[in-house]
């Protein structure tokens, strides 16, 4: 059994915990944390084609990979990457009455995501979707070593 079925909450909350601290002291729990995440991960999805989805999914923690499905038109046309600054407002359109996401969603849910994934599978994956792909995930100003997978 794969070890992020095995355990899947405690990779799911060390996740959230990483995410929310990045974000700051705006999000004072994991159900603020895990909006702001699946918004990302939505305006993400929007951009790909169902299979650069199921590549992306498939080198995620497992609770990710079935956020990133969710709900999913997998008839939908890609957007086109935008300006971080629109992306960002597109993740903090998701459920609007519950969501105070930050600024720096983007940048702090790509901290976290770092940090619980192979760092070889998500560059490969990246690199293949395109550059867009790449910059979306790039997380400035935070060094390899801080960025490393985590053992949890």
């Amino acid at each position: 059994m794969p070890w992020t079925y095995r355990h899947s909450e405690k990779e799911f909350k060390s996740f959230l915990k990483d995410a929310r601290d990045r974000m700051g002291p705006v999000l004072e729990s994991d159900k603020m944390a895990y909006t702001a995440v699946d918004g990302v991960l939505h305006v993400f999805r929007r951009r790909l084609t169902p299979p650069q989805v199921i590549a992306f999914g498939d080198v995620l923690p497992s609770s990710l990979r079935a956020m990133l499905v969710y709900g999913w038109n997998v008839d939908a046309v890609p957007l086109p990457f935008g300006a971080r600054s629109e992306m960002i407002r597109e993740a903090q359109e998701l459920r609007q009455t519950h969501n105070i996401t930050p600024l720096n969603v983007i940048e702090a849910t790509g901290y976290a995501l770092w940090r619980h994934v192979n760092h070889r599978d998500l560059t490969r994956v990246l690199t293949h979707i395109g550059p867009e792909a790449v910059m979306f995930w790039h997380v400035p100003g935070v060094s390899e070593k801080e960025l490393q997978q985590q053992i949890v």
